[in-house]
């Protein structure tokens, strides 16, 4: 293959579909892999960057939202082990310090980034890179990515004197079709004016599902890992398709991303950490949502909130009380509103134990969760609520739920409820049918 140095290992093996984004890789400079869970994109795109690099030297940038994801899942886990397999003769060394792999052959390069560190962005984005990588990019906003390609511009000569393509790499588990992703690689329109993309054959879009890596799966992964979820969640993970929105759904895509911005005002009046504890830290249990949310009066005098983070996860109770109070650090947060009708007091006890001064409001529902949500959604459709950025699981619930019989999970959509009901109510705007203890 044209840009590939060779493999020297007998042990890889990649797959027909693997095959396939390779050749798309060959043939494109905008790339996109979307699918479905452990189906290997990340493992062929590191594979990738690895092979130009090795042929052409130069410097390469791997992207994440968050920098403990770009450090513990990329450089800790998958570009080692693909080096290990597909390159095992080539010499490399780590630098913990700044997240950078450097090859002993040619000073090849590669950057490991999370956008959330606003310092090392700024380092990074002040030099020039042959190719990029945006991993899991629906948690991306779109504004990120124009401004890093920008970077996309060191020019890079093999030993034959050919000139390397520059290219982007980007690679999913879909969201919602609204989403940039979809509007650029699917629809070919630029997503901020949705005018048809001038070099539309330099884009190239594959999917990719986990039965087409089945071989390198766990036993039982597919079958009863994936297969047990929700038909949202299958839809996503298993068969990794982009989702329409649920009929009767109380949230549409559209309207949140009408509302949604690159950033939140700096001098936010209020900001808390809300949290929709599980009941249990089963494999099969809901997650804990933590959800942070944010308040400010615009220039017409009218509230507006920001969606400001989502840290939702599944843990038990040491773990998630300690992602609160990161979150709550994180943020500088004024307060943690906590869901109290399962636990009550032994959230709280918890919360108190990892943190003793944390500032805790205790909520509690005296009403159905569509009624506690709808005020929420009407918000949302007066265009007052914007989510800084993206975030796919949430939107998912959010455009997923119509009511009780729902059978999406709704852990990270009630910790949004919590949050914007909390500072809306402290505003004397909404009425979220529950009690303030």
């Amino acid at each position: 293959m044209e840009e590939y140095a060779r493999e020297r290992s007998g042990i890889y093996r990649p797959t027909s579909a693997q095959i396939a984004l390779r050749r798309l890789i060959r043939d494109k400079t905008r790339i996109l892999a979307y699918g479905g869970s452990r189906s290997g994109k990340t493992f062929e795109f590191c594979h990738a960057l690895a092979a130009l690099g090795l042929r052409y030297g130069g410097r390469y940038a791997i992207f994440r939202r968050y920098s403990n994801a770009a450090r513990h899942s990329v450089f800790d886990d998958t570009f080692p082990k693909m080096m290990s397999l597909c390159f095992p003769t080539a010499e490399y060394k780590r630098n913990l310090t700044d997240a950078r792999i450097t090859f002993a052959c040619n000073d090849a390069e590669f950057w490991f980034v999370g956008l959330d560190d606003a310092r090392r962005v700024e380092k990074i984005l002040g030099r020039e890179y042959a190719a990029i990588y945006f991993n899991e990019c629906s948690e991306i906003n779109y504004a990120s990515v124009e401004i890093a390609t920008t970077r996309l511009a060191q020019r890079r000569y093999d030993a034959a004197g050919k000139l390397l393509r520059n290219r982007a790499f980007f690679d999913c588990n879909p969201p919602g079709r609204s989403h940039w992703t979809h509007k650029l690689f699917i629809e070919g329109v630029s997503p901020t004016t949705r005018a048809p993309l001038v070099d539309r054959e330099e884009y190239g879009a594959i999917q990719i599902n986990p039965v087409d890596n089945a071989e390198n799966l766990p036993k039982g992964y597919i079958e009863t890992t994936l297969a047990a979820g929700s038909e949202q969640m299958k839809k996503r993970f298993l068969y990794g398709e982009f989702s329409n929105d649920a009929q009767n759904a109380l949230w549409k895509l559209e309207v949140v991303d009408r509302a949604r911005v690159a950033e939140s005002p700096r001098d936010l009046e209020r900001i808390v950490v809300a949290v929709d504890p599980a009941v249990t830290s089963r494999e099969s249990s809901a997650d804990t949502g933590i959800v942070v949310v944010g308040r400010k009066r615009d220039a017409t005098g009218s509230t507006r909130f920001y969606v400001l983070d989502d840290r939702t996860l599944s843990a038990p109770p040491e773990r998630w009380t300690q992602a609160v109070v990161e979150a709550f650090r994180f943020w500088q947060a004024d307060a943690v509103v906590v869901e109290t009708n399962q636990g009550g007091d032994l959230v709280a006890s918890a919360l108190r134990h990892a943190a003793p001064n944390l500032p805790i409001r205790g909520v509690r529902a005296t009403r159905g969760k569509i009624l506690r949500a709808e005020p929420v959604a009407i918000l949302y459709e007066r265009g007052r609520v914007s989510h800084v950025g993206v975030f796919p699981e949430l939107e998912d619930q959010m455009t997923s739920y119509v009511g009780v019989d729902s059978d999406c999970k709704v852990d990270r959509l009630d910790a949004l409820v919590w949050g914007v009901t909390a500072l809306a109510n402290d505003d004397g705007e909404c009425d979220g049918g529950f009690l303030t203890l």
